[in-house]
């Protein structure tokens, strides 16, 4: 049982979570691809959650372009791996949770073989070939997925387990690189990227407790600029 005047309290008060939700997530095992600006927000949150198991892969470093944004990283970070400098922030959190460092790019045969280590899946990635290949491995592996996509002033977020639709039923085919814009390019204010990001960790814990209504085919999309929020039916 959880200390109703410890760390978790504010949980153990909420219906639909208490003490049986917080062992839920307790038990959890989350793998997050990307620890940049999405991976940011997912990362922390659900650390503090105390989910109890939480990958974490990226295979780039701290730049000090990413700081604008990537807020589990700081200045002193630059330079070192985003595995790295993402895990000890989780682990000054909460040390109770076990964070497994996995510092390189995922293709698609070590993304299927991982995902089926975890429960859930969180797309916290930053491109279009990454996000196909996180929907295919999870397809093929048979686990839930979180997406969430930013630009510019805008974002979206959906929720895939299986079953429901999934990247390609939404966006369809891989588009050409000549077709998509990237954040280098064109920008994304930094605040959207952690307002996507803390969706998709609240998905996360709402998929553990079994809490509310998933994003699953339906897409959430924002708009910084005129705070529109839309949720389209797929």
């Amino acid at each position: 049982m959880f200390d109703v005047t410890g760390r978790y309290s504010r949980h153990l008060l909420l219906d639909g979570i208490g003490q049986e939700g917080q062992a839920r997530i307790a038990q959890g095992k989350v793998l997050i691809v990307g620890a940049g600006g999405l991976g940011s927000p997912v990362a922390l949150y659900l650390a503090a959650a105390g989910v109890g198991t939480i990958g974490i892969a990226d295979g780039d470093t701290v730049d000090v372009t990413n700081l604008q944004r990537q807020v589990i990283h700081s200045t002193a970070d630059v330079g070192r791996t985003k595995v790295e400098s993402a895990a000890r922030k989780m682990r000054d959190i909460n040390p109770d949770v076990d964070v497994v460092e996995i510092g390189e790019f995922l293709d698609k045969p070590t993304l299927v073989r991982l995902a089926k280590e975890y429960d859930i899946v969180v797309d916290a990635t930053d491109s279009y070939k990454s996000k196909y290949t996180i929907n295919d491995a999870c397809v093929e592996a048979g686990k839930p997925f979180i997406h969430g996509g930013v630009l510019r002033y805008e974002g979206n977020v959906f929720t895939h387990v299986p079953g429901t639709a999934d990247f390609r039923a939404i966006f369809g085919d891989e588009p050409t690189s000549a077709h998509v814009p990237t954040a280098s390019e064109v920008g994304v204010l930094g605040t959207v990227v952690g307002v996507i990001g803390t969706i998709q960790a609240t998905e996360v814990i709402k998929w553990l407790t079994g809490v509310g209504e998933l994003l699953t085919d339906s897409i959430l999309t924002f708009d910084a600029l005129t705070w529109q929020f839309n949720k389209i039916k797929i």
